[in-house]
């Protein structure tokens, strides 16, 4: 198999709110949209993020039209996490879990949009165990 394009999608209540914080915070651009859905991308995430409103009729399979992205976790690779730390506070950006420092190297913090999305920052103090990659 030859993969030539990755996606993550997620079903929101309002896909409008979802995506102006990912452009207005994250730096993603929008590719395209329609009523319900949007998607978005930025060179260097090796992934479209794609918001889905809930219960949107052409969602398939059936089970999925009414679930929302819960327990989900997207995570981000950064270089400087104290710095991005900074930034995301001095714009408002709601902190769910403050920096920490995991024995194993990774320091990190998480931050959520206004339909709950859970985002995690992430820098590595030394590199991580081969294969991981956050």
């Amino acid at each position: 198999m030859r993969i030539t394009a990755s996606a993550i999608s997620l079903n929101v209540e309002d896909v409008s709110a979802s995506a102006a914080f990912m452009k207005r915070h994250f730096g993603f651009t929008e590719d395209m949209s329609a009523d319900g859905f949007v998607s978005l991308s930025r060179k260097d995430a090796g992934f479209n993020l794609i918001f889905l409103r809930t219960g949107l009729e052409s969602l398939k399979p059936e089970s999925l039209k009414h679930r929302k992205a819960e327990g989900i976790l997207v995570a981000f690779v950064v270089d400087d996490i104290d710095a991005e730390y900074r930034r995301l506070q001095d714009e408002g950006v709601r902190i769910l879990t403050p920096i920490e420092t995991e024995p194993w190297g990774e320091r990190f913090f998480q931050v959520a949009d206004d339909n709950g999305v859970i985002l995690q920052l992430v820098q590595w103090m030394h590199p991580p165990p081969e294969g991981v990659v956050s």
